[in-house]
């Protein structure tokens, strides 16, 4: 199995328009409904958003993501064959990691930092999956693949990989879909990372599953749906502005370091010392 012909930095991009076309699907159907679901405020600044993280992939991907790659591959165990079997275990083990990676994000203030943008909407539909930060180079999240790199997966893998499991997870950013209790015993669904989205106290830090769920049951972090989700972050930023959305942490974490004079503040959870 070989991907000498494919360019996994393009994944995404690839997926664009059933995107498209499932986000018009879904704005379609909600208005008569429920108005409240789509905000074109906020499903703009969602695109802007997306445009800017795309922006920043492509840049630091190819420039020095794909280099550190490239030299814990040719440093590393060169263990895996690429065949079907390898591969699957490659989306295994990078779901792992991804499960880590998200917890982690929402544990360490720094990365916080970065994530924060894609909770920061107090709304859920398929847009919100779109509303990433482009400071997700900078925070470090491509740090927690490379040791499938070192493993023996190829860099060209390993992109495809972390792509196909961004991918998947669009798909559950709705309010459409009830529980499905067998489903999510094993997946992540729409109700599953409804709870993640969610501030109520007893969703907070929940769910943090890529694709499989099974992370979340071991690691004691699985939450069903059981009340209504109220979404958004509990130190609610009220604006549209993609720039605000994306530095307001960045400002906020290092404005607390300096004023504090203690560099705990860049790794300890977003809430110490009272913080929200």
């Amino acid at each position: 199995m070989s991907t000498s012909n494919l360019d996994p930095g393009l994944i995404l991009l690839a997926f664009g328009p059933v995107f498209l076309l499932t986000i018009g699907a879904e704005a379609w159907y909600w208005p008569r409904r429920d108005r409240s679901v789509y905000s074109l405020r906020d499903t703009v600044s969602n695109a802007a958003l997306a445009l800017m993280h795309q922006a920043s992939d492509a840049f630091f991907l190819w420039l020095m993501v794909r280099t550190v790659y490239t030299w814990c591959y040719a440093h590393g165990l060169r263990a895996v064959p690429e065949t079907a079997w390898s591969f699957a275990l490659l989306l295994l083990l990078q779901d792992f990691l991804y499960y880590w990676f998200h917890r982690a994000s929402h544990r360490v203030r720094w990365l916080w930092a970065s994530h924060v943008t894609h909770h920061s909407s107090e709304g859920m539909n398929f847009s919100t999956a779109f509303r990433q930060s482009l400071t997700y180079p900078l925070s470090g999240m491509w740090l927690f693949w490379l040791p499938l790199a070192w493993l023996g997966f190829t860099p060209d893998w390993v992109i495809l990989a972390v792509g196909l499991n961004l991918a998947f997870q669009f798909f559950v950013h709705t309010r459409l879909g009830r529980r499905w209790p067998l489903v999510e015993t094993v997946l992540n669904t729409p109700s599953v990372h409804r709870v993640h989205h969610a501030k109520n106290p007893a969703y907070i830090d929940r769910n943090y599953a890529g694709v499989l769920t099974v992370w979340d049951r071991l690691f004691g972090t699985f939450v069903p749906e059981t009340e209504a989700p109220t979404y958004g972050i509990t130190r609610q930023v009220r604006t549209h502005n993609p720039l605000v959305l994306t530095f307001h942490e960045w400002r906020d974490m290092l404005g607390d370091a300096w004023r504090e004079r203690d560099l705990r503040y860049l790794w300890k959870p977003p809430e110490w010392r009272g913080r929200a």
